[in-house]
């Protein structure tokens, strides 16, 4: 379809920045056993230099290892400190009393400082209480009783709060990982939510999920290696690793000061043989070449939830790279069937017939009745940002996971 004259659009490269199982547990025989090491501190991998879990909490100031006796998911003090503070969330309050909670409701909030002068034992959770924690949180993630971005808020909050224990007690056994691997999977989905979501703040609470997103995968991967074998394997570490990958997409994602190149290097031999790098690889090519087709058709086929949670920003781009290619290598005289588009787009006709619209173009009726779209109009723009509007693919199957998830 193309024409002599170029499209003016074509899709980003990549960046320098840093099937979903619905299983977070590693495979039964595949990692250490671990678990009477609860304590163990992560040895320095060949991710990082730091500890495996220092990456994403960066406010401890200068603690000794601590050993958490905090029996409930909010310490006491804490909790009657807010009560009195009126400082509960929506979710905390004891039959919507802004100043009454209990140990079932209120959850220990995040603590952007701490000094060791005065964090005690009994203000951190053990591990087997963050994890009953973590659990608690990820049963509100569907909830709907309060908008998207009120939940999100909360948990957001509270997860971080989880790792800023676990990083306190330097904690980096296999159920820490299965842990990550959850809250990994929360900020993804929380991505996917947050962009159907309206209002002032949901930038900002996106650009600041991406980051925690980011330094939680991070984080992940050196608990890999802080727990690897030299026969072992995590059963989801592959999908996790081709994660970081498709996060390339996207242009605005934080960076660490790492190109990707290098950072494959580094990746495992059996990790970037696997299907879901393999998969993910491909994605990226087929995005940095701008092979539309090739990039909405593997990804309805064969993308997990989680992998087209995160592609998702991208399908309009290659979809408006599509519509570039169609009008400026159309026959003027013969305009081009809606309906056979939006087959080929892999979206509803009168989305596609929106998206056009958002993009300048007019559509038009030819004399049966059918949508169709002009060739050849100057009016074509991709407007500054992208287009905010998100058209999911037509896919029976991401219907299926989505409701599997």
């Amino acid at each position: 379809m193309a024409g002599r004259n170029p499209p003016p659009y074509r899709p980003r490269g990549g960046v320098n920045f840093s099937s979903s199982s619905r299983s977070f547990h590693p495979s039964r025989n595949s990692t250490k056993n671990v678990n009477s090491e609860e304590r163990k501190k992560a040895s320095s991998s060949n991710w990082d230099n730091k500890a495996a879990i220092d990456g994403d909490i960066d406010d401890i100031q200068n603690l000794s290892p601590l050993v958490g006796t905090c029996p409930f998911m909010c310490p006491v003090e804490e909790r009657e400190k807010r009560e009195r503070l009126r400082d509960l969330a929506v979710f905390e309050r004891l039959y919507g009393n802004p100043a009454k909670s209990s140990p079932s409701l209120a959850v220990k909030k995040f603590c952007r400082t701490i000094s060791g002068k005065t964090v005690q034992d009994s203000d951190v959770r053990p591990l087997s209480v963050l994890e009953d924690t973590l659990n608690y949180l990820s049963n509100l993630l569907y909830s709907t009783e309060h908008p998207f971005e009120v939940v999100h808020d909360f948990i957001f909050d509270r997860m971080r709060s989880i790792r800023q224990d676990l990083s306190m007690q330097n904690i980096a056994c296999s159920r820490v990982v299965s842990m990550y691997e959850r809250m990994v999977k929360f900020h993804i989905i929380s991505q996917h939510k947050l962009r159907r979501c309206g209002g002032l703040n949901i930038s900002s609470l996106s650009y600041l999920n991406m980051e925690q997103l980011t330094k939680a995968l991070v984080t992940l991967f050196n608990l890999y290696e802080a727990n690897r074998t030299s026969e072992s394997i995590f059963e989801n570490e592959a999908e996790f690793f081709s994660f970081y990958v498709l996060l390339h997409l996207d242009s605005k994602t934080q960076g660490t000061g790492e190109t990707l190149s290098l950072w494959f290097c580094r990746v495992p031999s059996h990790i970037m043989k696997s299907t879901e790098m393999n998969f993910a690889r491909k994605i990226l090519r087929y995005f940095k070449l701008g092979f539309y087709k090739k990039f909405i058709h593997i990804t309805e086929s064969e993308a997990s939830y989680l992998q087209y949670c995160i592609i998702e920003p991208s399908i309009n781009e290659v979809r408006a790279l599509a519509i570039s290619c169609v009008n400026y290598g159309g026959y003027k005289l013969q305009p081009f069937p809606l309906a056979a588009l939006s087959k080929f787009l892999m979206m509803k006709e009168w989305e596609l017939e929106s998206f056009c619209n958002d993009s300048g173009l007019q559509t038009s009726i030819d004399e049966e009745g059918n949508s169709c779209l002009p060739t050849k109009q100057t009016t074509l723009i991709y407007p500054k940002g992208g287009l905010h509007k998100y058209y999911p693919l037509e896919s029976e199957r991401f219907e299926r996971l989505s409701v599997e998830l």
